[in-house]
Order: C-alpha cells, then sequence, then structure tokens
C-alpha cells in the first residue's frame, strides 16, 4: 500500500472519490427509489401497519424511525470526533461504518411488510452506517490535504458524489422503468418492484466496491498511536460546550445559528419526505406513472439545485448574505402554503422545481453564512462540529413534527403548512441579527 505524502494529488483525489462511492446512498435510498418502494407496499387506501402493539401510518412511522437514526448520530458524533481526532487508525472506523452502511442497504432487498422490524432495522442502520462513515471521512481532510487545497479537494467531492449518484439513479430507473432488459421477471408490478430490490444491492455493492479505492491510498490516520481515553472519548462533547459558553457572548452568531437551526430543521425534512408526500397525496393514473414521475422530480430538484445555488451565491454578493436568506425563507413559505393544494403531476413537477431553485441556494448559503459570523480563532473545527450537531438535532425534531402531525391528521399536507411556521419563524429570527453586523 503506497504511502503518500500530505497534498500529493493521487491522495487527494483518492480522498474525493469517497463521495462517488457513497452519495449513492443519498440520492437512491433516502430521497429517491426506497421512499416509492415504502409507498408502494401498503394499500393505498390503509396505510396504516401495526409496529409494537401500536397503529401507525407509514409515512408517520419511517419519519420516527429516520428521527430515531438521527439522534444517535447526534449523539454519537461527537464521541466518534473525539476519537477521530486521537486514534491512531481512524481508517478501520471509517471502514466499519461504511459496510455497516453498505450491507443495510444490501439487506433492504429483503424489505418486506410481514418482516418490518427486520426492514426498518436495515434502513435505521443504513443511515447510522452512512453518517458514522461521514464523521471520519470528513476529519482525514486535514490529514491529507493543506489549507490552501481543501476548499478545492472538497469541492472536488460533491461534484463526484453528484455525477456518481444521478449515474446510478439513471440506471436505476432504466430498470425500473424496463426490467425486462435487465432480464427481471414478473408482471409489470412485480418487475419494477423486484428491480427497486436490485437497485438497493446496487447501491451497497456501488459503495464497497468503489471505496476500495479510497482505502487502498488513504493513510491509516494520525501516526501518533495515543491510546483512547475517557478524556478523549468526551473530548468532542467538551468542545461542544466550550463553544456554547462562547456563543454567549457573540450576539450576532448566536442569532444566525438560532435562525440557521430553524430554517435549516425545515429544510433538511422537506428533502427527506417530499417523495413519501408526492406519493401519497398527487392523483397518479397508474403506479408506474407514480414511480417514473417521482424518480423524475428528484432529477430535477437536482438538476436545477446546481443553477439555484449559483444564481443564490451571485445575489449574495450584491445584496447580503443576511438579506438573500430572509428572501429565501419568504420563498419557502409560499412554498409550504402552495403545497397544501396541489394534486397533479403537473402541480408536483412545478413544486418540485421551485423546490430545487432553492434548495441548493439556502444550504450553500446557510453554511457559509455561518462561516463569516464566526469569532476569530483558530478553533473552526469546534463551531463546525456545533454547527453540524445542530443540524442533526433539527432534524430529529423535524421529522419527530411531521411524523406526528401525519400521524394524528392522517395527512401530510398539514404537516407540510406545519413547516411554513418553520420557515416563517427562520425569517423573523434574521430580522433580529443587529443590522451592523449584517454578513
Amino acid at each position: 500500500m503506497p504511502l503518500l505524502p500530505k497534498g500529493h494529488p493521487k491522495l487527494l483525489n483518492a480522498w474525493a472519490f469517497y463521495d462517488w462511492a457513497n452519495s449513492v446512498y443519498s440520492l437512491v435510498i433516502a430521497s429517491a427509489v426506497f421512499p416509492i418502494f415504502y409507498n408502494a407496499l401498503f394499500d393505498k387506501s390503509n396505510p396504516y401497519i401495526v409496529v409494537f402493539g401500536h397503529n401507525f401510518k407509514n409515512s408517520a412511522l419511517i419519519s420516527f424511525v429516520t428521527a430515531a437514526a438521527f439522534l444517535c448520530v447526534a449523539l454519537f458524533s461527537p464521541l466518534l470526533s473525539g476519537i477521530a481526532d486521537y486514534m491512531g487508525n481512524k481508517k478501520i472506523f471509517m471502514r466499519v461504518f461504511n459496510y455497516i452502511g453498505a450491507l443495510s442497504c444490501i439487506g433492504l432487498y429483503f424489505f418486506d411488510l410481514e418482516n418490518i422490524l427486520l426492514g426498518l432495522t436495515f434502513y435505521f442502520f443504513g443511515l447510522i452506517g452512512f453518517w458514522g462513515s461521514l464523521v471520519f471521512y470528513n476529519s482525514y481532510l486535514p490529514d491529507i490535504a493543506y489549507p490552501e487545497q481543501q476548499d478545492k479537494v472538497s469541492a472536488k467531492g460533491y461534484s463526484l458524489g453528484y455525477v456518481g449518484s444521478v449515474l446510478l439513479l439513471i440506471i436505476n430507473l432504466a430498470m425500473i422503468m424496463k426490467p425486462e432488459l435487465f432480464h427481471i421477471t414478473g408482471t409489470p408490478g412485480e418487475a419494477s418492484m423486484k428491480a427497486m430490490r436490485y437497485s438497493f444491492a446496487t447501491v451497497g455493492i456501488w459503495w464497497i466496491v468503489f471505496s476500495k479505492y479510497t482505502y487502498f491510498y488513504l493513510p491509516k490516520g494520525n501516526s501518533n498511536q495515543q491510546k483512547v481515553t475517557t478524556a478523549v472519548i468526551f473530548n468532542g462533547f467538551r468542545e461542544l460546550k466550550k463553544v456554547w459558553k462562547m456563543l454567549q457572548s457573540e450576539v450576532p452568531l448566536k442569532r444566525y445559528l438560532l435562525s440557521f437551526f430553524v430554517f435549516s430543521m425545515a429544510v433538511q425534512t422537506v428533502m427527506l419526505v417530499a417523495t413519501y408526500f408526492g406519493s401519497q397525496e398527487i392523483e397518479w393514473s397508474s403506479p408506474e406513472e407514480s414511480q417514473i414521475g417521482l424518480i423524475t422530480c428528484i432529477l430535477l430538484i437536482q438538476l436545477i439545485a446546481i443553477a439555484g445555488a449559483v444564481l443564490t451565491s451571485r445575489a449574495s454578493a450584491k445584496y447580503g448574505n443576511v438579506k438573500v436568506l430572509i428572501v429565501l425563507n419568504a420563498f419557502w413559505v409560499l412554498l409550504c402554503g402552495f403545497a397544501y393544494f396541489i394534486t397533479t403531476p403537473t402541480h408536483f413537477y412545478i413544486m418540485a422545481a421551485l423546490v430545487g431553485l432553492v434548495m441548493g441556494g439556502i444550504q450553500a448559503l446557510g453554511r457559509s453564512t455561518y462561516s463569516k459570523f464566526l469569532p476569530e480563532t483558530e478553533d473552526t473545527a469546534s463551531f463546525f462540529s456545533f454547527y453540524d450537531v445542530s443540524e442533526k438535532i433539527g432534524i430529529v425534531i423535524g421529522m419527530l413534527v411531521y411524523g406526528l402531525i401525519d400521524q394524528i391528521t392522517g395527512s401530510p399536507r398539514f404537516a407540510i403548512v406545519f413547516l411554513g411556521v418553520f420557515f416563517m419563524a427562520g425569517l423573523l429570527l434574521l430580522l433580529r441579527i443587529p443590522r451592523k453586523s449584517l454578513a
């Protein structure tokens, strides 16, 4: 195994290539194919199932499982970060979470209502594996790249992830639309469901196979073989506590972070539930149209989000980050209100295009605005760890709120409208940031 020096092009490429390997999970499993498959398992006239003696609506149940997984990630991320900073062989940890996630994706092939707990367990650990491996993956960046290289190699990773995930999704879409070309047999409905099961397996295999290139070049980790003590394990939590204390005297940053927490909660929840909403609430003419239409919408959002991020970047350079974020939140409030009334595929396509326009922009601008508000410090890693944990706890709350409203009312439309309240709150909190400190 070659030991390449820090900053070596092959080492940088190998690190970035892990995005190509793992981004298929976030697109195929989290956003596109699995939500369609999951909804198709249920009778549309009775989308309920008994789990642990309770009668759950299908979309509410998956929301609760997602919230539980993100809660685990939020709690364990600081622990994992502490270990990643001191451990002499963090590649093992990254690989373990990688394989937990990938094998769980393959396990989703067996997902059915008769063994719902087993299926939900695979879904739960797929999410844990994905986010857990990212903790160690991200911690490698300062080890393999010099500061002046980090922005470029990080952007390269995101680009590779986008291309790889879209490529596999297109292949999966072809399998679902034309299963006979892939020798997938059965009636049209059975064949498409079988194709979706195969799609889950392709994600796991893709993730394992392409990650091998990354592991071939990545170093084991810090060369100092330090013993992992209790102090090291809980160091991540101490860093979060230190940032929390510093926030008390950084009023603009504190107010911005509170606003970010609220509107990011809503954005991430919309991204996670969009396909479930479209599958349940849109009047598709057939199951086949629903499957193809929903995956097409996900691709549409991905493509338009790129243009949206560019436009948002230009607008922020001209008008300032906070002012643009206020406009974006206002636009999201209107989108949530509009979502309550959409019923046809055409409505959903329009909605997908509008969501794509502001989704990438508000995410990119949210993170860069946070960095502008940071005080003069060399310890930016602790502040961004605090940022990441805040974002994940926000997802937990957002998914719980969505699931509870969906469970109680029986309709996700009310839940989407309620998310509009979060965007309105985010807007109002942005207005409270002192004008002299506006980014």
